[in-house]
């Protein structure tokens, strides 16, 4: 007989927690080569990110209600963002499947779930403490009549954020729709792209669609929001690097021109690396097809290219319309070094991973140093 989870020697909760802080270690001894590469060569950009981090709630008070609103909603999102990009690792599917049948109640799940996701929130919450700590050090003109509205809303966006990324790991904790039993007699059925061999006649960019396009899109695979948010970000960041409007006066456009390049490099070098692992499953299921797969392999390899290239076209574009405000010479030297770097990125498939890590951010660095130039 099933006993309540509160008498059991190890609470759900003391199990949740050490199921995501297992996972967490796992994500970070995965990534910590470039956690070096990415703090050696942006640890001043990185501190002035950690100062900024709460300035949006501590601006809130000195703006009209409806831009107040507009910006807590956004520091809300950030704040529950990280936990909603680790979801898989702090809720495991087998996981959450596994627990569905323990007697585990609706307020020890809720516990439960607040506190894995309370080890993502903490560190942020610290770091929004220290950034209040330094503009209150700072203490600005127009921080002073408004400081202690100012320092509400910044506990108020913690608060609701820490609420929205429990909500997310709750909604993962529910089971979903069952899917209808098979009838009596009949057998299990694998994927309609996987069980039969494929019939020569269908055009390759059907099989490039069923094999890369769609599961990108499909179950937990987060790859085509993570490659749509990053071809946003990038023409965001050149829109407003190379338009300048008045709205980011504050920002220096350098900042806006090494965003551009560092999302225009991790677009190219995170859909690359999609592609390369989902070759790897592809592998052992098309061994046995009667075509050749290499020339379809090699295709969807060489089309990461084209969400750069694309953000490039822009690029050219938008400093022909800008005439003489902008070097011509400068932004063909930042073409071309963009276009190596993704060639590289695309073509050198032998790096080891910190090798790839090395060229990724080098290929930041000087695309940053050269869009540096672009306005002299």
């Amino acid at each position: 007989m099933l006993q309540p989870m509160k008498t059991l020697p190890y609470s759900y909760l003391s199990f949740r927690r050490r199921v995501a802080r297992a996972s967490l270690v796992q994500f970070i001894a995965s990534v910590v080569n470039s956690l070096e590469m990415v703090l050696l060569a942006f640890a001043p950009v990185m501190l002035g990110l950690l100062a900024c981090i709460a300035l949006p709630g501590l601006l809130a008070p000195t703006l009209p209600w409806f831009e107040a609103v507009a910006l807590l909603i956004a520091q809300i999102l950030l704040v529950a963002a990280p936990v909603w990009l680790l979801r898989q690792r702090l809720h495991p599917l087998d996981v959450a499947r596994w627990s569905r049948a323990l007697p585990v109640s609706a307020r020890q799940q809720w516990l439960a779930e607040a506190s894995v996701a309370g080890l993502i929130v903490g560190p942020v919450a610290l770091a929004h403490v220290v950034s209040c700590a330094v503009w209150l050090y700072q203490w600005p003109d127009w921080l002073r009549p408004v400081a202690p509205w100012s320092l509400a809303c910044a506990a108020l966006s913690l608060l609701l954020g820490w609420t929205l990324a429990t909500v997310l790991l709750m909604r993962r904790a529910k089971p979903g729709p069952v899917a209808p039993r098979a009838a009596a007699g009949s057998a299990a059925r694998a994927p309609a792209h996987y069980a039969a061999p494929p019939r020569a006649c269908l055009p390759a960019w059907f099989y490039w669609r069923q094999l890369f396009w769609l599961p990108c899109w499909r179950g937990e695979s987060v790859v085509g929001i993570q490659q749509t948010c990053l071809l946003i970000g990038a023409l965001l960041s050149m829109g407003l690097w190379l338009w300048q409007p008045a709205i980011v006066a504050w920002m220096p456009p350098a900042a806006w021109g090494a965003g551009t390049a560092m999302l225009l490099v991790l677009l190219t070098d995170r859909g690359d690396k999609a592609v390369a692992e989902q070759i790897a499953r592809l592998r052992p299921a098309v061994a046995n097809w009667p075509l050749s797969m290499e020339r379809l392999f090699t295709s969807a390899i060489m089309l990461t290219l084209l969400p750069g290239a694309l953000v490039m076209g822009c690029f050219a574009a938008l400093t022909l319309a800008a005439g003489a405000n902008v070097s011509h010479t400068v932004a063909l030297v930042w073409l071309a070094c963009a276009s190596v770097a993704q060639l590289a990125i695309v073509g050198l498939r032998t790096l080891t991973a910190r090798g790839r890590v090395a060229l990724v951010m080098g290929a930041i660095l000087i695309l940053t140093a050269i869009g540096s130039e672009l306005w002299n």
